[in-house]
C-alpha cells in the first residue's frame, strides 16, 4: 500500500493574500497577539494536518497603504504555539545568512524541547542589501555563496545537537552530579565563513535532530536539498522533473508548495482574489483534491498549502479538503496521540555521531 501524503500549511500573517487582514472575519489585533496563527494551527492539527511552517525574513515589511507592515518573529510564534498544541509539527523559517549558527541551533533545539519532539526549521538565506544593513555584520553575498554557507550551518547544527549524548543528564542526587561529562563532546568546526568550538548549551533534542526543511526554487537551493529532511517545491510546472532533481541529491520528503484560495462560488472567489499577484489554485476543494492526486502521481510525498486567508481557507482545508483527501485515500487518519515529527514523517531518529567517542 502506498504511503499517505504528508499535509502541511503555512502561517503568514493573516494569510498569503496581502489584503487578508481586511476581511470582515478577521480581528486585525489578533495578528500581533499570535491568536490568529494559534487558532489556525489548532484547526489544522484537529483535522490531522502534519506540519505548520511559519514565514519570516530579515527585511522589514514594506510600508504600503492597506497592507500590514509588521509581523511576528517566526521562531517566537512557533514557541508561543507549541504548548497549546500536541501533535502538529512546527517549522519556523530562520534566515541563516546573517545569524550566528551556534544560537540558531540552540533555538531550534529549544523549540524541539518545548514542543516535545515536534520542532524543526525552514532554513533560508538572504542576498539583499537591506538585510545586510539591518544586521550590520557583513556585506550581501551572491546566492550561490549563501546556500553553500547554509549547508554548513545545517551540518554544524547537527554536530552540536550530537554534542550531548542522550543520557548525558544523570541527575544523581546521591553524588551531586547532574551531568556525565564523559557524554558531552567537544565540537571543533571550521567552515569558510565561521568556526565553532565546544559543545552546545542545550542538551540533545528529543528528536536527536529536529526536522530541517528547505524551500527549493533555484538551482542553488537545490544543492542544499542534500542536507534537508523536507523539501518544499513551489509551483506545479514541470513537477515530475523537479521532484526527480531533488531525489538525485538527497532523500528528503518532497512537498509541493501551492498557494490556495478556496471558495465554491467563482464570483466570490474572484472578489477575494483581487490584489493577489499569484495564486496557484482559486476555486473549490474538489478540484484541489483532484490536483493533489495528480501531484502524487508526479512523485511528491505531500502537499504544503499556503492559504490566502487563515480565517477563511484554513477552515475549508480542515473541514472539507482533509476529509475528501481521506475519502480518496490520499491522506491517512488524523493522529490520535502525540508523536514526534520524525515518527509522523516516517524518518528514523539519527544515531549520535559521538557515542563512544573520547573527543
Amino acid at each position: 500500500m502506498s504511503r499517505r501524503l504528508i499535509t502541511a500549511i503555512e502561517i503568514d500573517g493573516a494569510g498569503g493574500h496581502p489584503g487578508a487582514w481586511r476581511g470582515a472575519e478577521v480581528d486585525p489585533a489578533a495578528i500581533l497577539t499570535g491568536e490568529l496563527a494559534l487558532q489556525a494551527v489548532q484547526r489544522a492539527e484537529a483535522a490531522g494536518v502534519d506540519l505548520a511552517t511559519f514565514t519570516d525574513t530579515l527585511e522589514a515589511p514594506a510600508d504600503i497603504p492597506d497592507r500590514v507592515s509588521v509581523w511576528l518573529d517566526a521562531l517566537g510564534l512557533a514557541a508561543r504555539i507549541a504548548p497549546a498544541t500536541d501533535r502538529i509539527g512546527l517549522l519556523p523559517t530562520i534566515t541563516v545568512t546573517h545569524t550566528e549558527p551556534f544560537h540558531v541551533q540552540a533555538a531550534v533545539a529549544t523549540l524541539d524541547f518545548v514542543s516535545s519532539g515536534r520542532g524543526g526549521w525552514v532554513a533560508d538565506v538572504s542576498t539583499s542589501a537591506e538585510a545586510a544593513a539591518v544586521i550590520g555584520r557583513r556585506d550581501p553575498a551572491p546566492v550561490a555563496d549563501t546556500w553553500r554557507e547554509a549547508r554548513y550551518v545545517v551540518d554544524v547544527s547537527r554536530h552540536l545537537w550530537d554534542s550531548w549524548e542522550d543520557d548525558a543528564i544523570i541527575r544523581d542526587a546521591s553524588t551531586g552530579r547532574f551531568i556525565d561529562r564523559d557524554r558531552i563532546h567537544y565540537v571543533d568546526y571550521e567552515s569558510p565563513t565561521f568556526s565553532i568550538k565546544g559543545p552546545s548549551i542545550v542538551p540533545r533534542p528529543p528528536q536527536g535532530h529536529p526536522i530541517t526543511a528547505v524551500r527549493v526554487n533555484t538551482p542553488e537551493a537545490l544543492e542544499a536539498a542534500a542536507e534537508a529532511d523536507v523539501v518544499l517545491l513551489r509551483g506545479t510546472t514541470e513537477l515530475a522533473e523537479r521532484v526527480a532533481a531533488v531525489r538525485s541529491v538527497g532523500s528528503a520528503r518532497v512537498l509541493v508548495s501551492v498557494s490556495v484560495l478556496l471558495d465554491e462560488d467563482p464570483a466570490a472567489a474572484a472578489v477575494r482574489a483581487d490584489g493577489a499577484s499569484h495564486l496557484d489554485h482559486i476555486g473549490g476543494v474538489e478540484r484541489l483534491a483532484d490536483l493533489i492526486g495528480d501531484w502524487k502521481v508526479a512523485g511528491v510525498d505531500g502537499v504544503h498549502l499556503r492559504p490566502a486567508s487563515l480565517e477563511v481557507d484554513v477552515p475549508a482545508i480542515a473541514e472539507r479538503l482533509l476529509p475528501l483527501l481521506r475519502a480518496k485515500k490520499l491522506a491517512g487518519p488524523a493522529a490520535d496521540r502525540a508523536t514526534t515529527v520524525r515518527n509522523r514523517l516516517g524518518l528514523r531518529r539519527p544515531e549520535n555521531r559521538y557515542t563512544g567517542s573520547t573527543r
